[in-house]
């Protein structure tokens, strides 16, 4: 697996970061899972998605029915993605 901590570290302590990130930092921390994602090999495919869902319901509590779009809004936002 890779270096990347998004990738690398335990599941719990992810969750427990993701918990305490600024919106930003949640919101480039799924872009970059997202990037792993598409580069993955089948394999390790499954882990990096696992990772995602887990980032995704970290929005999803943070903002209650919104689903992913206060992601896309700030995807939309930023001028070099």
């Amino acid at each position: 697996m890779s270096t990347n901590p998004l990738l690398s570290e335990p599941v719990e302590d992810l969750a427990n970061r993701l918990e305490a990130m600024t919106d930003d930092e949640l919101f480039e921390s799924m872009n970059e899972l997202e990037k792993a994602s598409d580069r993955a090999e089948h394999d390790a495919a499954a882990e990096v998605l696992s990772r995602i869902a887990l980032t995704e319901s970290e929005i999803e509590r943070r903002y209650p029915g919104r689903l992913l779009a206060p992601y896309r809004d700030w995807k939309q936002r930023q001028p070099l993605l």
